[in-house]
């Protein structure tokens, strides 16, 4: 039994013309093997003079003739592993002889005149060309859009890793604000935030970061100073799954004037949270936004944005301002919702949150934190 919806990626490959799948990117293979991400290629793919090139053969409405291509170190995790795919085979070295493997068992289904799905932002070039001319009466056609839909519902499981990663990330934010002050470098600050993060079980992907009134948001040597703001935004993952969320911060205690601006931005991520209901199109999430913007007294300097979120930033669903055939939210669809301010006064001021969908309203994963949180103007440097 395959580890998901099998009927709906049978479907998704009819509508799309695709007798057989090849699936290569990690979070792809991840998903598709049931949460399976080898270990020895989680942060590299380099490999000699060569690449790391995981692939999965899934013919349409034949899960029985499926079948997993990794490198050679894999034949470990097959004793750990519960893959459900019949067939194996974990000797590959690179590339081509991964490519050569998945031809001989294209050969064998019969469908060296059929069409086939790739991914091709994430298929390398020789790869390609190696598959193109093995087999040349094979049409080839991209199958991203086809593994967007798949995984644009998420599972009870996947959103409980939804759901602890963008926690694990506030909760490491909170920690480095209130355990930082004066002096402290936007690069120290980026630095005890992966701490943090890697100490709560999680893999630390990213971090932006502002200091002051600076739109800048690289790590660097500027510091942190006592009547500044701060801005963390990261993503940290648990398991494979993104946790996304930008917070605030304040070295001494916010005007009136910040609290104000803050609210600002708050009304709006409440108007478009409120949006994200089951049935209702994806583009209400924007016209929801941008009906507070447009009363706001910092429209001109506010920008939203929302996007699915999951194995991958900015994957399935694809939310756009006046989509008139676009998503319509399903249970289970996870978004991220954020609203920047750039102000030229006052700097950058930014939340960003996480929604699911549900049958029972919108659900905010990792909801706290979303005031102004305070630095410490008293820390122990000496740590």
């Amino acid at each position: 039994m395959t580890p998901f919806d099998g009927a709906l990626l049978d479907r998704l490959m009819e509508e799309a013309g695709i007798d057989v799948l090849l699936a290569c990117s990690k979070h792809n293979i991840q998903y598709l093997l049931g949460g399976y991400r080898f270990f020895f290629f989680e942060h590299m793919d380099a490999m000699g003079l060569s690449r790391y090139l995981p692939l999965l053969i899934y013919p349409k409405r034949a899960p029985d003739k499926a079948s997993y291509i990794g490198a050679g170190l894999e034949s470990h995790m097959r004793e750990v592993w519960p893959f459900w795919v019949p067939e194996l085979q974990t000797n590959c070295s690179g590339t081509q002889d991964a490519v050569e493997h998945a031809v001989r068992r294209i050969r064998r289904l019969g469908l060296e005149a059929g069409r086939i799905g790739i991914e091709a932002p994430f298929l390398p070039a020789d790869a390609y060309e190696s598959l193109r001319r093995a087999l040349p009466n094979l049409e080839i056609r991209d199958a991203v859009v086809v593994l967007e839909r798949l995984r644009a519902r998420k599972t009870p499981e996947e959103l409980d890793k939804l759901r602890l990663a963008s926690e694990r990330v506030v909760d490491s934010m909170l920690a480095v604000m209130a355990s930082h002050g004066p002096g402290a470098t936007k690069r120290e600050l980026v630095e005890a935030l992966r701490r943090e993060e890697v100490n709560r079980g999680l893999t630390f992907d990213y971090c932006l970061i502002t200091a002051g009134t600076s739109l800048n948001r690289a790590p660097s040597d500027a510091p942190w100073r006592e009547g500044d703001t701060l801005s963390l935004d990261s993503g940290g993952n648990y398991h494979g799954y993104l946790g996304d969320v930008c917070r605030m911060a304040m070295l001494g205690e916010p005007d009136g004037e910040l609290q104000d601006l803050l609210g600002e931005v708050a009304m709006v991520q409440q108007a478009a949270m409120e949006a994200a209901q089951s049935g209702a199109p994806g583009a209400r999430i924007y016209s929801a936004a941008d009906s507070v913007l447009a009363r706001s007294s910092q429209r001109e300097h506010t920008r939203f944005v929302a996007h699915g979120m999951g194995l991958i930033s900015h994957e399935a669903p694809h939310l756009e301002r006046n989509a008139g055939d676009g998503y319509v939210l399903e249970p289970g669809m996870v978004i991220s919702i954020e609203t920047t301010m750039q102000h030229p006064r006052r700097g950058f001021i930014k939340l960003e949150d996480t929604v699911a969908v549900s049958e029972h309203g919108p659900e905010m994963l990792g909801a706290s934190g979303r005031g102004w949180n305070r630095g410490n103007l008293n820390p122990d440097r000496r740590k």
